[in-house]
């Protein structure tokens, strides 16, 4: 049964018409295709340290459960298979599933893609070392009961690394002006600016469930390159935290 208190109709209905375009690299998610490398670079190192793990390893994180809620068509949730992880995708959107689903068939991958929320996989009482949660906390209807849920799924030890979008004039204009009306990189109203979230305010609702934020970076996009990095002080736009139980 899916919690009708953190999922958000409105929402679920856009990722809905844009599900098929997943794997389109130039299509309606090309922001996530560009933002994907840098996107990773971080999880994977902050999953080695967390952990204990050599990246230069091939399969680094052998032994490891990972949740990607909130997977989407699973551009994050192979990658971790390919390094050696146990992985569930989760995503409340039943379309993007099956276009997860199917891609993954066509790898040979065998990853437990389900429909469901925070609160399916808690009444299925799973837990798992990692969860990877990742643009997907400025769509819930509340973040701090959506938190706790997540915080209940994980080991003792276990991590949740969070990405999600600061609330400023800066990414109103970026996200907002820029990315949907002026480059059309995203559909008009993918983004609520309301429901973005200040570094300040994550930290303390995370400080609330009893987590621990060990590491916080941004990651920027340079319009002269064309390219994301990851950044120790700018967390002005696009923001990653990396939280222990």
């Amino acid at each position: 049964m899916q919690s009708t208190k953190t999922v958000n109709k409105d929402e679920i209905e856009k990722f809905k018409a844009m599900a098929e375009e997943w794997w389109d690299p130039l299509g309606k998610f090309k922001p996530l295709h560009m933002l994907n490398p840098t996107r990773l670079s971080y999880i994977v190192d902050q999953i080695c340290v967390e952990f204990d793990r050599d990246n230069r390893n091939k399969q680094p994180f052998s032994g490891l459960k990972i949740l990607d809620i909130g997977c989407g068509g699973g551009l994050l949730t192979e990658p971790m298979y390919r390094l050696g992880a146990e992985v569930v995708g989760v995503d409340a959107v039943e379309r993007n599933i099956h276009v997860a689903k199917i891609h993954a068939e066509k790898s040979g991958f065998p990853i437990d893609y389900k429909v469901g929320t925070t609160s399916s996989l808690l009444e299925e009482k799973e837990k798992f070392d990692v969860i990877l949660n990742m643009e997907v906390i400025e769509h819930v209807n509340e973040p701090k009961l959506y938190a706790e849920e997540c915080y209940k799924l994980l080991n003792p030890g276990g991590i949740m690394i969070c990405s999600t979008i600061n609330r400023n004039m800066k990414s109103f204009v970026m996200l907002i002006i820029g990315a949907e009306y002026v480059l059309k990189w995203l559909p008009k109203g993918t983004h609520d600016w309301q429901k973005f979230i200040t570094p300040d305010e994550l930290e303390n609702i995370f400080k609330e469930v009893n987590f621990d934020t060990v590491d916080k970076k941004g990651f920027v996009f340079s319009p002269i390159n064309w390219d994301w990095s990851i950044s120790s002080s700018d967390l002005s736009v696009n923001y990653v935290t990396t939280n222990r139980k």
